[in-house]
């Protein structure tokens, strides 16, 4: 190491006690992180484009260091789905350092892992109390049935009034309205569970009046509409 002239020249101050960096809670433990391989746990990261016209929802499982499961989640931009599937097979075993200066080609991705990161170095994960954290495949908790994202897509304009076209539950395909032509309740769809329902050898048909559910007072209608046609 070199230093300069001024600092060759000056006495020595010896420092006080070191007591290293403060501990984080990791997994149900108090820990003082000194190097990557100290982290570990399991936290979710979002992120955005530069456009702002997708997100990212991240989610890693860190164990001593190494990336040992993700999820990656992305809404609003075609070209960022792709981007998910290579992150996908990039980030599992790496090392939390690594996929932060990995370029994982969309912004929104990027940012989802810059945000992860401060998450779990700082000690903010979903496991910080959680002895021994989670196993992997947790974060497949987040999905619903079939495993499949849930997505909340609703349209509206001054002039027409909302369409809820997507909720928790599923796809939407009737609105209920009121006497007043207020929505009150929906009809939806279980994509997931309808689509594993097909794969496990149900004729379609069936599958899918199966997994057709109602939401709030929608036999109490004046009205039905289709959210996508009316």
């Amino acid at each position: 190491m070199t230093y300069s002239h001024e600092v060759e020249n000056m006495c020595t101050v010896r420092k006080g006690p070191h007591h290293g960096p403060a501990p984080i809670p990791e997994e149900g433990r108090w820990v003082k992180a000194y190097q990557i391989s100290d982290i570990s746990g399991l936290s979710h990261g979002i992120g955005w484009c530069a456009p702002q016209q997708g997100a990212c929802k991240l989610t890693l499982n860190v164990k001593d260091g190494i990336i040992e499961e993700a999820l990656v989640e992305t809404l609003g931009c075609s070209g960022m789905t792709h981007s998910a599937a290579m992150a996908g097979e990039i980030l599992p075993g790496k090392t939390l350092l690594e996929a932060l200066n990995t370029d994982l080609v969309c912004d929104a991705i990027n940012v989802a892992m810059r945000e992860i990161f401060k998450q779990l170095v700082y000690g903010r994960s979903q496991t910080a109390f959680s002895e021994d954290g989670l196993p992997i495949g947790a974060s497949l908790e987040d999905l619903g049935k079939g495993l499949r994202s849930q997505v909340g897509t609703i349209f509206s304009t001054g002039a027409k009034g909302v369409r809820y076209l997507e909720l928790a539950e599923g796809y939407i395909t009737k609105v209920a309205l009121d006497e007043n032509g207020e929505a009150i309740g929906y009809q939806f769809v279980r994509l997931g569970k309808m689509m594993e329902d097909i794969r496990h050898g149900k004729p379609a048909d069936e599958a899918f009046k199966n997994n057709i559910g109602t939401y709030g007072r929608f036999e109490n209608a004046s009205q039905y509409i289709d959210p996508r046609e009316e």
